[in-house]
């Protein structure tokens, strides 16, 4: 759906300035001739400029952010419905093995969760390095006696802070180059104007079309900002919420836990929270929880 819409944005362009020329192919050809003409020079420093400064003022783990997030034009999403389910039935089996046997017999599995024959249950979650960090870190510190669940909240709520400014800072940066390019189109549009008068005694003509090359520089940047890369930093910064919601759902979760909730209705507070094309319904996940083997 993403590459049909930057498609659209050229046949929509191109379209209604045909459309705009009452459909006259002549002078249409000769204005996109005109247009394509121009474009090498001025993509070169309209975008050439935006990049280096892009590179200028983010980090390299920002940059590498940056070329991850652009998955969000194919894959808009960072977990699926899938993805949830078996999330939370690790979330389940980790809650019903400590409400049986107590939080400490969640030691062995919290020290080595790559080793765990709990987490091997869970592949995609076992493989995925943040969220099962970040699930075993809290619940070390449970383990080890810390289970007010207003502490607990307080500290989840800061770190799944910090993650939604590190994921989200691909997105602004990307935002960011595009709110700059209008200016840079219209840098290219002055150097136009500046070689348009070193020529000021040619004819009207061969004027007209150096005018006009120069304006490209002008259209180039207010369309590249607002028809491409501003639509490209909002995938990004969207996908960049939908890898935070994992967090928030684990979090939910867990607090519920924590507040006296059954293991059960723990799960049920975690899944109310997704949106609702990536909830699971109560009864199909019921009957996944269900399945799962006794933990040991």
């Amino acid at each position: 759906m993403k590459f049909a819409g930057l498609a659209l944005v050229f046949v929509c362009t191109f379209g209604g300035l045909l459309i705009a020329m009452h459909f006259d192919m002549t002078k249409f050809m000769h204005l996109l001739m005109m247009i394509l003409g121009a474009m090498p020079g001025e993509c070169v420093i309209i975008l050439g400029c935006a990049i280096s400064a892009f590179l200028i003022a983010n980090t390299s783990e920002t940059i590498k952010g940056t070329m991850k997030y652009f998955s969000a034009l194919s894959k808009p999403e960072a977990y699926s419905k899938a993805d949830y389910v078996e999330m939370l039935s690790t979330l389940f089996t980790v809650m019903k093995l400590a409400k049986t046997k107590g939080w400490l017999a969640l030691e062995q599995h919290i020290e080595k969760p790559e080793e765990s024959e709990l987490f091997k249950q869970f592949p995609k979650f076992q493989h995925n390095h943040h969220a099962i960090v970040f699930l075993c870190d809290y619940l070390r510190i449970i383990s080890l006696g810390n289970d007010n669940p207003f502490q607990i909240e307080a500290l989840m709520d800061q770190e799944i802070d910090g993650i939604e400014h590190h994921e989200g800072h691909p997105g602004h940066a990307v935002q960011t180059m595009a709110d700059g390019i209008p200016a840079l189109g219209i840098v290219a549009a002055v150097l136009g104007v500046i070689k348009t008068m070193a020529s000021i005694s040619e004819p009207p003509e061969v004027l007209g079309k150096m005018i006009g090359g120069a304006l490209v520089g002008t259209f180039l940047g207010v369309w590249f900002s607002y028809g491409m890369i501003a639509p490209i930093a909002g995938a990004m910064s969207a996908k960049a919420q939908t890898e935070v919601m994992y967090y928030k759902c684990m979090k939910v979760c867990i607090i519920a836990f924590l507040n006296g909730a059954a293991p059960q209705v723990a799960i049920e507070f975690a899944r109310k929270l997704l949106p609702h094309h990536l909830q699971p319904s109560f009864l199909e996940l019921e009957e996944v929880l269900n399945a799962l083997p006794a933990p040991g």
